[in-house]
């Protein structure tokens, strides 16, 4: 390999290159700056330049396969590492205040962060299953110890050992499905399993089914879908809220980036295939994650099963099969960040010392005391709930559609009967706090960077719900490219 070529493939991998070293320098600064809200700000600082790295690989037009074809730039990972971008500054907005009080303030916290992310984004720029198993393992085992990182709280410990078992059984999943897929084809390379598919007349081989089933169990297990889900309410419940956010969201949508493009890619003849096994998932995924909810008096679980649900919803676009489809779960992805995150910094801003907020009932009657908060919240769970003009509408409306438009109008209705259950436990709180008396004085935690995180996430549920073209437009000529 020329000097040449080597810088340009270095080039490609930059945004990469550019969060480890960042993760390394806060490793260092850890042991001699006191104040970790510096690091904090360095660990922003650090991902801006990397998204603008990022933007400036937006030049090419035509995806670059560099490393031997084993990684790809193109418009649909580049549109995911904006997610990923946009989870990690609010991720540590809503962390500073928070972990100061939880007495576990440590740099290595968001190198962590950091860490996890540069997972996320190799196995979203995968164009081999080798890198999109190393980038899993890694984004895994820096969450696992992110789970666990309050060491004095026993749940917190439970959910990090959870979450570290379950995990290591769902690695498993996938390098039997990688094992099994390159036994039959003869390579790894996403691409070239589609096309060794054709070419050896493997399509209906039921070895190849079994394989493809592997990689869906695994890439099951990190977006949470049921049968899978089963870690998901005790490691949201027992992880840091602020980290509980981070995995709603960055996992999840790292997940849906491989599952995407390993289907879409390599699978693609076997659409019949997949979606015999989808389907039913995703039917189950959206009712345990409604149904169970309701039960839910800790808003933590509450909010695990939501998001099982919303998986679910996030699924249809994946079953459609179609390119508007899976823009559709990409557009959802984005939305449903935004309401996510601000709903768990709402959650935050009732911590305090000695107090987790995180029972129903520390929600009565915040509207007397906190009417801009509860306000808040009353929108993120009415764009969790499918409510328009709220963002929430248009995430789940486009699913729908596609669902609809690809010929599986029964999972559309099926989605929209249980949507309509799944507002009974999101308007409980709303009723909760506006129709309640309260139990005892709710004092607010507040921070700059908090009202921060919870003015960006209100105003883009707003904004995307009513201008909903603009980030449509984005994410389909992101995925054209």
């Amino acid at each position: 390999m020329d000097m040449a070529n080597y810088l340009f493939e270095m080039t490609m991998i930059m945004p990469e290159l550019t969060l480890v070293c960042v993760a390394l320098i806060l490793l260092l600064l850890d042991l001699v700056v006191k104040k970790k809200e510096v690091i904090a700000v360095v660990g922003i600082a650090g991902t801006l330049v990397a998204l603008y790295a990022t933007y400036k690989l937006y030049v090419f037009n035509q995806p670059q396969n560099v490393f031997a074809g084993m990684f790809v730039l193109d418009g649909y990972s580049n549109f995911f590492k904006l997610i990923f971008y946009i989870n990690i500054i609010l991720t540590i907005c809503i962390s500073l205040k928070y972990m100061t009080i939880e007495k576990s303030s440590f740099g290595e916290y968001y190198a962590l962060i950091l860490f996890a992310t540069t997972g996320m984004m190799f196995m979203a720029s995968a164009a081999d299953l080798i890198i999109l198993y190393l980038g899993l393992e890694l984004m895994a085992l820096s969450t696992y110890i992110l789970a666990g990182l309050i060491r004095k709280q026993p749940r917190s410990n439970e959910a990090a050992l959870k979450y570290f078992f379950l995990g290591a059984f769902s690695s498993a999943f996938l390098l039997y499905g990688i094992s099994l897929t390159y036994g039959m084809t003869g390579t790894t390379n996403i691409k070239e399993i589609a096309v060794a598919l054709q070419s050896l007349n493997i399509v209906d081989n039921p070895i190849v089914f079994l394989g493809m089933i592997f990689m869906i169990v695994a890439f099951g297990f990190k977006i949470a879908l049921a049968p899978f889900h089963m870690w998901a309410p005790d490691v949201y419940e027992g992880a840091p809220t602020s980290i509980t956010a981070f995995m709603s969201v960055g996992p999840k949508a790292a997940g849906f980036a491989v599952m995407g493009r390993v289907l879409f890619e390599s699978f693609g003849a076997m659409q019949l295939q997949w979606n015999s096994v989808l389907i039913p998932v995703a039917v189950i995924t959206i009712a345990v994650g409604s149904i169970i909810a309701l039960a839910q008096t800790n808003i933590k679980r509450m909010l695990a099963y939501s998001s099982i649900a919303h998986a679910g919803y996030m699924l249809l676009g994946i079953i459609a099969g179609t390119t508007d489809g899976l823009t559709s779960t990409v557009n959802y992805l984005m939305i449903y960040m935004f309401m996510n995150v601000g709903a768990f910094a709402v959650v935050i801003s009732l911590r305090r010392e000695g107090f987790q907020g995180e029972n129903l009932e520390d929600y009565m009657g915040l509207a007397r005391k906190h009417p801009v908060t509860s306000a808040l919240m009353l929108v993120f769970m009415f764009s969790l709930t499918g409510i328009p003009p709220t963002a929430g509408f248009i995430g789940k409306f486009y699913v729908i559609m596609e669902a609809v438009n690809s010929g599986h109008t029964y999972l559309a209705i099926i989605a929209v009967i249980f949507s309509v259950i799944s507002a009974f436990f999101y308007l409980r709180i709303v009723m909760y706090m506006y129709m309640k008396d309260p139990k005892e004085e709710v004092v607010l935690t507040s921070s700059s960077s908090l009202n921060f995180a919870l003015a960006v996430t209100t105003a883009m549920v707003i904004i995307l719900g009513v201008f909903p073209s603009f980030l449509l437009n984005l994410v389909r000529s992101s995925i054209a490219g």
